[in-house]
């Protein structure tokens, strides 16, 4: 196949002008070319161009070779990469017998999903333990926090079918680098299961909270189809290690399961079994993550300052942005997870402790855009081990609930006070989305003073490049503590801890991803690491 790129459109162009603009471009008549398709588009918005779609085309012409070779010289047309994912691994014929060991696989998030889903195709049969509840039950233990101020600390946004990244903006994109393009097999699984089409080839997909419920549903019944079981409220408590090799799992409530291969696709939030793995012996360390608010604008506000004129064009959607800022006391602060047109969502797994992280359904047409604004730190400021970066965690989040009142309301200020350092008292023309609600305060009590100072010289700065983004009735709403896992259960090259044989660090709980994508990549990495450590065993034995 060949390869087009920057192939530019009019935004609102007719279907049948794609095809006819690859004909001219190639200089090609109709009946050579055979089919294409669409590998991504991406839109030009700047101020004072004309606005348009950019494309990068996959197509099959008669004379491939010829078309090659008449536009050698053009970076612009070249052979198409081989996208497709390649399985590398068949199950041995004990486990497909029942006499071996299957793996286990803890936790069900993005991580979780794709890792027990490619060893399910491969033919391993995984169990799954996850301590939350099915996605459908859980998104009522959700909406109990979100609209009754009631905690289930084994079934929230942390916790069950789906991990975090269901309660999110479902952002399918990421800066990895994905020379394997593993990354297509994540999307195209997530079409297989009913996502829209669209996130194969859109230059920012995003699936959406509601949308991303039946497809996890689906994905899980696929693995169940292939043999692979998947068991929900079953908490992993502990770990059986004999002679620095994983023997088996702890399970809350449930007789020990035994087990050689174990992946752990805990999540960000799993701290009790972070606890019991530091017990256990396991070897991991503090690292770096990042601490703030979210921030909350008319969506107008946003799509008028990136898009100008265009903005409002429903072919390109609520506009979304990307800042950072080094500020003079050494502190990054940045945008975090930025949801246009969605609402900050209560996020918390822990009683009388508030946290809050942004989500926005696939038509992202809700009235504010929201995003963290948040403050790199790092372990020189939690000094005390690898469990420490947890307890700042711990301390800001209780502070939070206790500004925001005791009720799982959270602490907020207008951006104007905040600037100016004074407690806020009364809403302008921006309402904060946060549901139980929000508590108007004093936000420089609930962040270290080095984190505060930071922000407040981010605010203008920002304004400098989105128009209105310090608009003294933009509201901050505290606190976001779970940008990413406080520290990391190190692996080596052979994606296994390094002092524990048979156990698979993976995901963003073990630091080695951050957001949906970049999980899912990171699962199906570790899954065929588990496949090719069985295969070895077989051929030893």
């Amino acid at each position: 196949m060949i390869r087009i790129t920057e192939l530019r459109l009019p935004i609102d162009h007719a279907p049948e002008d794609l095809e006819l603009a690859i004909l001219k471009r190639l200089q090609l008549a109709p009946k050579d070319l055979i089919q294409f398709d669409i590998f991504k588009r991406s839109y030009d918005a700047r101020k004072n161009v004309v606005l348009s779609f950019i494309y990068t085309i996959d197509l099959s012409v008669k004379s491939e070779e010829d078309i090659l070779k008449q536009f050698s010289g053009d970076t612009h047309v070249k052979l198409s990469p081989d996208t497709s994912y390649h399985f590398i691994a068949k199950a041995p014929n004990s486990i497909a017998t029942g006499r071996g060991l299957r793996p286990v696989v803890i936790g069900f998030g993005p991580c979780g999903i794709f890792a027990a889903l490619l060893l399910a195709q491969m033919g391993f049969k995984p169990i799954v333990l996850e301590r939350g509840k099915k996605v459908r039950e859980r998104t009522q233990d959700t909406w109990g926090l979100w609209r009754k101020n009631i905690l289930n600390p084994e079934s929230n946004v942390q916790f069950g079918e789906g991990g975090a990244g269901t309660f999110s903006d479902g952002k399918l994109y990421s800066q990895i680098k994905d020379p394997k393009f593993y990354g297509r097999k994540v999307i195209n699984e997530f079409i297989k299961a009913g996502a829209p089409e669209e996130i194969l080839y859109v230059a920012k997909p995003h699936i959406g909270t509601f949308r991303l419920v039946g497809v996890v549903e689906k994905m899980r019944q696929k693995i169940i189809d292939l043999g692979g079981e998947i068991r929900f409220s079953q908490k992993v408590i502990g770990f059986d290690i004999h002679n620095d090799q994983i023997a088996g799992v702890k399970i809350e409530d449930h007789d020990d399961l035994p087990a050689d291969h174990v992946i752990l696709a805990l999540g960000h939030s799993a701290r009790d079994t972070f606890e019991a793995l530091h017990q256990a012996g396991v070897f991991m360390e503090a690292k770096p993550f990042s601490v703030g608010f979210r921030i909350e604008h008319p969506q107008s506000v946003i799509d008028k300052a990136r898009l100008g004129t265009h903005a409002g064009n429903d072919l390109i959607g609520a506009a979304d942005y990307k800042l950072v800022h080094h500020a003079k006391n050494g502190r990054s602060v940045y945008s975090f997870c930025m949801c246009p047109g969605g609402t900050v969502v209560a996020a918390t797994s822990e009683p009388n402790r508030v946290v809050t992280n942004g989500m926005s359904q696939y038509s992202r047409n809700e009235r504010n855009a929201n995003a963290g604004i948040v403050v790199g730190i790092t372990p020189d400021d939690y000094p005390g081990g690898p469990l420490a970066g947890i307890e700042f965690q711990r301390a800001i989040e209780s502070k939070a609930f206790e500004l925001g009142g005791g009720t799982y309301e959270a602490p907020g200020q207008l951006v104007g006070d905040f600037l100016e350092g004074k407690p806020s008292t009364q809403f302008g023309s921006v309402l904060p989305s946060y549901k139980p609600g929000v508590h108007l305060t004093d936000l420089a009590e609930s962040l270290p003073a080095y984190a505060i100072e930071a922000i407040r010289e981010a605010l203008p700065a920002f304004e400098r490049q989105i128009k209105g983004f310090s608009m003294k009735d933009a509201v901050l709403t505290g606190v976001e503590t779970r940008t990413s896992s406080p520290l990391r259960i190190t692996r080596g090259a052979n994606f296994q801890s390094l002092n524990i044989k048979g156990l698979y660090p993976a995901g963003e709980g073990a630091g080695y991803a951050g957001g949906i994508l970049s999980a899912g990549v990171d699962g199906i990495k570790v899954a065929e690491a588990v496949a090719l450590d069985y295969l070895s065993q077989s051929d030893s034995s």
